[in-house]
């Protein structure tokens, strides 16, 4: 999703998102307003800040920035997988695959994604399903990374 489909998506949540100056995070969430750090420089960066923020608003409560407290921490996970799932997910990464995207960059291109996040994903993907996962008639590799179709024996 591109930094204005979540935009839409989160005005359609009642949430309201402005670009403010913030100095610690790249972006906050206190209630239904979401702060994104105003100084990031693209808009690809901007949606995936935007995408976390949103995994926090379904997924965390509380405040949980003292990232010392194991509860925060696991909320903090929670939240970033949930933006991960939103912004590239698995049928992402296939679609990818499909569209023609032989590495890393062109995959976080295709799927408006920082190549950071995209790595991120495949790394939080990795840890939650292991080596490898079946999807529909693929199999994604996440350690080397790999996307390959099933082909029928005949």
């Amino acid at each position: 999703m591109t930094y204005e489909q979540l935009l839409t998506a989160a005005d359609h949540e009642g949430l309201h998102v402005k670009e403010q100056n913030l100095i610690n995070h790249d972006g906050l969430l206190n209630g239904k307003r979401i702060a994104i750090r105003s100084n990031i420089e693209t808009q690809t960066e901007k949606s995936c800040v935007l995408a976390e923020e949103l995994g926090h608003h379904y997924t965390t409560s509380g405040n949980i920035l003292d990232q010392t407290d194991i509860m925060n921490r696991k909320q903090e996970y929670r939240a970033r997988f949930y933006g991960y799932n939103l912004k590239i997910g698995l049928t992402g990464l296939i679609r990818a695959y499909e569209a023609g995207c032989r590495n890393l960059y062109e995959m976080a291109e295709f799927l408006d994604a920082t190549e950071e996040y995209l790595r991120e994903a495949i790394q939080c993907y990795r840890s939650k399903y292991g080596i490898c996962v079946d999807v529909d008639n693929y199999i994604i590799y996440f350690e080397p990374f790999a996307v390959m179709k099933f082909v029928a024996a005949e």
